[in-house]
């Protein structure tokens, strides 16, 4: 019995066999191409010891006066939180997103002039993956750029990890990522840069910068989707603060 089932299994592997005879069979494709490492040029050069300029990354504060219940942030009043962000001491020496004068002075007004209050209407996201949103704020500065901010709720206050000023051409919440697209001085083209979280240096990173070309611009259509996205929440500021004037 063994020796007909063995005999059976035999037959069965040898008509597999013959069959691959016919057609089916491993082909070259041909010889690879040979891997080639990075060539490292003027290895006599000695390396760099310090940045050339100043972008503000890395920088951080802790907002002073503010106090996060519950470590919510959207029970923060936008417009307390940039006043109080004047007076924040910045971990490190950073002039990258000094706000000029007259843009500070209508930040400190905006509860008696609303209507020129450069503060922009706050995002949430949860940036940091913490499990809770982190507030996005963005200030119209007086030269034509916007002041890009996020501020982090913990330990019942409020620190802000990121603070960087552009002329944008869009800013965009893409998952964990900050987005800013800027203009470049080559026609047709523009620079996007994404800031996400850096949990070692605990602030936001620009973790990637490219040149690219214009994607083609959408025209709006003027009609309001059928509900919110659940990835990003817009929610207005309160009524005397009078922010998102464009």
């Amino acid at each position: 019995m063994c020796r007909a089932r063995a005999a059976l299994v035999a037959g069965a592997g040898a008509a597999l066999l013959g069959g691959c005879d016919t057609g089916g069979e491993l082909k070259s494709a041909g010889e690879a191409p040979t891997a080639i490492g990075p060539a490292r040029l003027w290895p006599q050069l000695p390396p760099a010891s310090a940045a050339p300029y100043d972008y503000g990354e890395g920088a951080t504060a802790r907002i002073p006066g503010i106090t996060v219940p519950h470590d919510d942030v959207h029970q923060l009043d936008p417009v307390a939180v940039v006043q109080a962000d004047l007076k924040a001491t910045t971990s490190r020496s950073s002039g990258s997103d000094e706000l000029p004068a007259d843009t500070v002075r209508k930040i400190t007004a905006c509860r008696s002039a609303p209507a020129a209050c450069p503060v922009l209407q706050p995002y949430y996201r949860d940036l940091t993956g913490a499990g809770r949103d982190d507030m996005v704020l963005g200030v119209q500065r007086s030269d034509g750029r916007i002041s890009v901010r996020v501020y982090m709720a913990e330990a019942g206050g409020l620190t802000r990890i990121m603070a960087v000023s552009d002329s944008v051409i869009s800013v965009e919440l893409a998952g964990r990522d900050v987005i800013m697209r800027v203009p470049s001085a080559i026609a047709g083209y523009e620079y996007r840069t994404a800031w996400s979280w850096d949990d070692h240096q605990r602030a936001m990173l620009p973790t990637r910068d490219e040149i690219l070309r214009k994607a083609p611009e959408v025209a709006p259509t003027g009609r309001p989707s059928a509900k919110p996205s659940p990835e990003a929440t817009m929610v207005p500021p309160p009524v005397t603060a009078s922010a998102g004037r464009r």
